[in-house]
């Protein structure tokens, strides 16, 4: 019997650059003038500069380049699809190998956090306070980037541990735990206060909020993975959580022969790679659609092909079949694509006369998640049920910003986006408060 090491088959997919690759790799850029690289990075770090940095041997500045944009800079290098950003964009794609921007910006951040170095410290105080609620990467961002201005920021979250789906979501193969919770540790020496299994509406009221602070940044992430609505879905396994036990307790984690991954998007290619690396024979991965509408990044699509996982598209769920109170079988039925729906894509609608049965001995379910509660909690104008802001990133209610995913009304939810809203909201609520100086922040 083959004994899995979850440590081994679940590690960094990349190794670390030694110094030898880094200033080999920092040597082919180009270092173009107003570099399409940059333009593609939705923090717009300046790329050009903080690669030459590393070429010259001046890594803490190729750091403090980096973060001075994107303060999640160690997370982005790993789960940023640079393949559709910043390497999609470098001029060396059309002929030659993209420069590796990811794994040269990951070799910079590692490297002020391994040698324990702070490239920021907290600015002259304003006497101003500001909540964030919620401590994923928009809300760390903008508690960061508002101590560095001055103010004073503290951050309520509802997990016992910071950085939101970096920390929880993403499978240690392209993140691990240590470097989440390595870009709290940073906020915290900034000076910003971050208290966790505090969640608004429970043991926190708004009202404590409203008379604590001067300003309020919501970072609350979306909701759970919502109900499919069949039969027997109680023995579906939520795919987040299933995610979440591979990077906090692996080795506890009860792992299927036969595992059915529902859904196609990036949480589900982490779900299935899970399966199959802790041990699972056969993954098969059902989609209602086809591969064209999947939502996952086409490399992470090419990856779990790769990994072994099947699919089965045009594939509707209906009904877990269970014998003795166990996972048997997950009922289907076959799916034609119809007129584009509200997404866009094409409609999915079953046909008549075709369900089957297809063995298992596990499902986990990841199709999205739920819109955010705590627009209802306060009565927050909505778009699509997502949080409405306006360009500053302010709520309907005055001095109430918002970010991340829980806004993300148009366009695709990413880590990326998240801290750029974070950065922006966070520049927008100190004009509001510091209007004198508040034009300092966007220079």
């Amino acid at each position: 019997m083959q004994i899995i090491k979850p440590e081994e088959v679940l590690s960094e997919y990349y190794p670390p650059m030694s110094n030898h690759e880094a200033l080999v790799e920092a040597n082919r850029c180009l270092y173009c003038y107003d570099a399409p690289c940059t333009h593609a990075c939705p923090t717009h770090i300046d790329i050009p500069k903080f690669i030459k940095k590393i070429a010259s041997e001046n890594v803490v500045g190729s750091a403090r380049t980096i973060l001075e944009s994107n303060l999640m800079g160690a997370t982005c290098a790993r789960v940023c699809p640079v393949q559709e950003l910043c390497e999609g964009a470098c001029v060396l794609g059309s002929e030659h190998k993209p420069i590796a921007i990811g794994r040269l910006q990951r070799y910079a951040t590692d490297y002020v956090y391994e040698r324990g170095i702070d490239v920021f410290k907290p600015g002259p105080p304003t006497g101003k306070k500001v909540a964030v609620i919620g401590a994923g990467p928009a809300g760390l961002t903008c508690a960061g980037e508002l101590a560095k201005l001055g103010h004073s920021v503290t951050v309520f979250e509802k997990r016992e541990l910071a950085n939101g789906l970096s920390t929880y979501g993403i499978i240690v193969l392209r993140e691990p735990l240590e470097v989440a919770q390595a870009e709290v540790e940073m906020i915290q020496r900034l000076g910003v206060t971050v208290e966790t299994q505090v969640e608004l509406g429970k043991n926190l009221s708004w009202e404590e909020v409203k008379a604590g602070f001067d300003a309020v940044f919501l970072s609350v992430g979306l909701g759970a993975v919502p109900a499919l609505g069949i039969p027997g879905e109680e023995h579906i396994l939520d795919g987040l959580e299933y995610i979440e036990a591979s990077k906090l307790d692996p080795h506890g984690m009860k792992i299927g022969n036969n595992v059915i991954v529902i859904g196609a998007g990036n949480t589900a290619v982490d779900a299935a790679t899970v399966a199959k690396r802790l041990g699972a024979e056969r993954v098969t991965m059902v989609y209602r659609r086809t591969d064209r509408e999947m939502t996952a990044y086409p490399h992470e699509y090419s990856f779990i092909k790769n990994e072994g996982v099947e699919f089965r598209f045009l594939t509707q769920p209906v009904e877990v079949v269970s014998e003795g109170g166990k996972v048997a079988g997950l009922r289907c039925v076959r799916m034609a694509l119809g007129a584009r729906d509200a997404s866009g894509r094409p409609s999915p609608e079953p046909v008549a006369g075709s369900e089957f049965v297809l063995p298992c001995d596990q499902i986990v379910k990841a199709i999205g998640q739920e819109k955010p509660l705590v627009a209802k909690l306060l009565g927050l104008e909505t778009e699509k049920g997502f949080i409405k802001v306006n360009d500053d990133f302010e709520t309907s209610l005055p001095g109430v910003y918002a970010g991340g995913d829980c806004i993300r009304a148009k366009g695709s939810a990413s880590t990326v986006m998240a801290v750029q809203d974070g950065k922006m909201a966070a520049f927008a609520i100190h004009r509001k408060l510091a209007p004198s100086v508040g034009a300092a922040a966007d220079d």
